[in-house]
């Protein structure tokens, strides 16, 4: 069911301002840059040796990022582990009594399919599964 780690997503309070720490400390280049509005947040990814750190700056601070920031400041978001059927990993996880967030999956960056486990699921962190292919 898993394949591997898509990303690892940081909430941050400014994209410019952590570009500076990612970008311009260690080097990592942006790959790609977006706008979720359903969720809320601007996201940059950056590519380092097979996994993405996904910066995720919240449109808002009634947004899920931006009350992950007013309650636990910037950080360690989630976790995104790839699936290659996000619908049968879903139903497995549910039948599996797993505490979802999404019990159907949801429109992600890049035009993904996601979905995410409650964080009670997963000891505490939140992790997102993202199909690896749209269908």
């Amino acid at each position: 069911m898993i394949l591997g780690v898509d990303h690892i997503g940081v909430a941050v309070e400014s994209l410019d301002t952590a570009l500076r720490f990612w970008q311009g400390s260690l080097g990592l280049t942006p790959a790609h840059a977006e706008a979720v509005a359903a969720q809320g947040v601007r996201t940059v990814l950056l590519p380092a040796n097979g996994v993405r750190i996904e910066l995720l700056e919240p449109t808002g601070p009634d947004t899920p990022v931006g009350k992950f920031l007013a309650r636990r400041g910037p950080g360690l978001h989630h976790v995104c582990l790839l699936v290659d059927d996000l619908d049968a990993a879903l139903r497995f996880l549910t039948a599996s009594g797993l505490r979802l967030i999404d019990a159907l999956p949801r429109s992600g960056v890049e035009g993904s399919r996601i979905a995410f486990l409650h964080p009670a699921a997963g000891e505490g962190v939140l992790v997102e599964l993202k199909e690896t292919v749209r269908r």
